[in-house]
């Protein structure tokens, strides 16, 4: 059992061609891979079916919005950690352009070819992606949707130049990562993490990717929104869903071919991986933060294999409102609650072993708080199959801690 938090999901969405739903009812969601375009038809059209391209769209409504996968073949994160670089502040412009200058040669566009399976028969097409180079070497990470339906993946750098030879490491489709790696002698330029921690509301960002897959490296620029926001998305048959929390909001502008690339703060830092977009909204985009990215990515690095550390509960995120409806006294942490009649710790898991039990509320994670500093499971991300952590939690509200080591997900 990951640990995901066990709220019950945002409506699903079954299209992802511009709508408008009726009032109350929220908009759709759809995924941001570009397809390649063959003319000036409009441009969700464009994107979605022309040509037989096939194009990510992850359907979800959240906030009563329509959500749209940011699919972008132009990304590049590095595992190098700086400095935390988020209280930087610039003139704007320079600021800006200097970004794109370090960044840029980190982003780099992903060029799939796509075959699936309908009512119809079987369709093939190409799309296309961000990823971020992570590694010297040529390790990209991106997001899992990027690769959806792909039989065959390539990677064009910031200079143009075209790589064919290219493997798929693996995928953590928890948090719609995935990881490639590019086999060339050529010595690659990995992006900088930042730590998406201590990002604050109203700091300003920058994102790069390959826009409509058409334009690569596209720089736009906005401010983080809000942080904590939860979203749903699905394919756009209705098929395969997925959840995903703890997400960075964004006003930077955010395009079909963005996904799977960087949003960036004023020190050229990735603090986040631009992931979908509200369709029909102005500037709400949304992306994955950082540091719920780097335990998978220090295993890939090391061991060429993408595993995911494991603590074996379901949770309820607590917000004001969770902490009403369960008379919690508490407004943050991760509530152990079971999502039907299952016993919410797994048994023989780390956590089992470690004593939690149903009702606990887990509060931090070795120095880092749930809630102001992230979600469980984005705090849970940072780790490493292997790794030895602390973990504060209330029980009856006593505070209490208790040491465990980290398992290996089998998903």
């Amino acid at each position: 059992m990951p640990e995901q938090p066990s709220e019950t999901p945002t409506p699903e969405v079954k299209s992802h061609t511009p709508h408008t739903p009726p009032a109350p009812k929220a908009a759709p969601v759809a995924p941001l891979a570009a397809p390649r375009p063959k003319s000036s038809k409009p441009l969700i059209i464009t994107l979605v079916s022309a040509f037989g391209a096939i194009i990510l769209i992850a359907l979800g409504i959240v906030g009563g919005m329509i959500l749209t996968r940011s699919m972008g073949p132009y990304a590049s994160p590095a595992l190098t950690s700086g400095s935390d670089g988020n209280a930087t502040v610039t003139a704007e412009e320079s600021s800006i352009a200097s970004v794109a200058e370090k960044v840029g040669p980190s982003v780099v566009s992903i060029v799939t070819e796509t075959r699936s399976r309908s009512y119809y028969g079987t369709t093939s097409g190409q799309a296309a992606g961000t990823g971020i180079v992570v590694s010297k070497d040529g390790y990209i990470m991106t997001n899992n949707h990027v690769l959806q339906d792909a039989t065959n993946v390539s990677v064009v750098d910031s200079n143009g130049e075209l790589y064919e030879d290219v493997d798929v490491i693996g995928r953590d489709p928890l948090n719609d990562i995935a990881f490639l790696k590019i086999k060339s002698n050529k010595e690659f330029t990995p992006a900088t993490l930042g730590n998406s921690a201590t990002i604050r509301t109203g700091q300003q960002v920058v994102a790069i990717g390959n826009a409509l897959g058409q334009y690569s490296n596209s720089v736009t620029s906005g401010i983080i929104s809000g942080t904590g926001r939860p979203i749903t998305a699905s394919s756009g048959d209705g098929g395969a869903t997925e959840s995903l929390t703890d997400l960075i909001q964004t006003d930077a502008s955010i395009n079909p071919g963005n996904s799977g690339g960087p949003l960036v703060n004023m020190a050229g830092q990735v603090i986040g991986i631009n992931t979908a977009i509200v369709e029909d909204a102005n500037g709400i985009g949304f992306a994955i933060p950082i540091n719920a990215t780097k335990g998978v990515l220090a295993g890939v690095l090391e061991t060429g294999k993408v595993n995911r550390a494991y603590l074996g509960v379901n949770y309820l995120t607590i917000t004001p409102d969770v902490a009403r409806e369960y008379n919690l006294n508490v407004n943050n942490g991760a509530y152990i609650k079971a999502d039907g009649s299952s016993n919410p710790v797994v048994s023989g898991s780390p956590a089992d072993k470690a004593g939690l039990k149903s009702g606990d509320i887990i509060t931090k994670i070795n120095n880092e708080t749930i809630g102001s500093q992230g979600s469980l499971s984005s705090i849970l991300g940072e780790y490493r199959p292997g790794d030895k952590i602390t973990i504060t939690y209330l029980r009856d509200g006593k505070e209490n801690t208790t040491s465990l080591t980290l398992g290996t997900y089998n998903g």
